[in-house]
């Protein structure tokens, strides 16, 4: 797992045209603000690796988890179970909404499809 900040999330964005990109907070979390083009994987799913095997579309592409800020442990968590699953290329944004939103990020709010 590889903690990155807003900076390298940006360019990994860029960079990356498969980049996963997994809010791992509860839906109604999700539902009030997240980055525009992540999707709803909420770490408490029982098939939480296989869900975003299929966004990622497989254990080796790039995947980046999320959660509220730089002190919710969601997400440093949702990476090692990744890691623990065999995902090869795992990515922690560490600051979150919060860092996000803090670096003046469009922000989407509302329901994912799977709602």
């Amino acid at each position: 797992m590889q903690p990155i900040d807003i900076d390298k999330l940006m360019e990994l964005r860029k960079q990356k045209t498969d980049l996963a990109v997994i809010n791992v907070l509860p839906s109604e979390r999700f539902r009030r603000r997240h980055i525009p083009n992540s999707q709803k994987i909420p770490l408490g799913a029982s098939d939480f690796a296989e869900q975003v095997e299929k966004a990622a579309g497989g254990r080796d592409r790039p995947v980046v988890v999320y959660c509220a800020s730089e002190d919710c442990d969601a997400s440093p968590k949702a990476a090692a179970n990744l890691e623990s699953a065999g995902f090869t290329d795992v990515y922690d944004f560490t600051g979150g909404m919060e860092a996000w939103q803090e670096a003046g990020r469009p922000v989407q709010a509302g329901w994912s499809p799977e709602d």
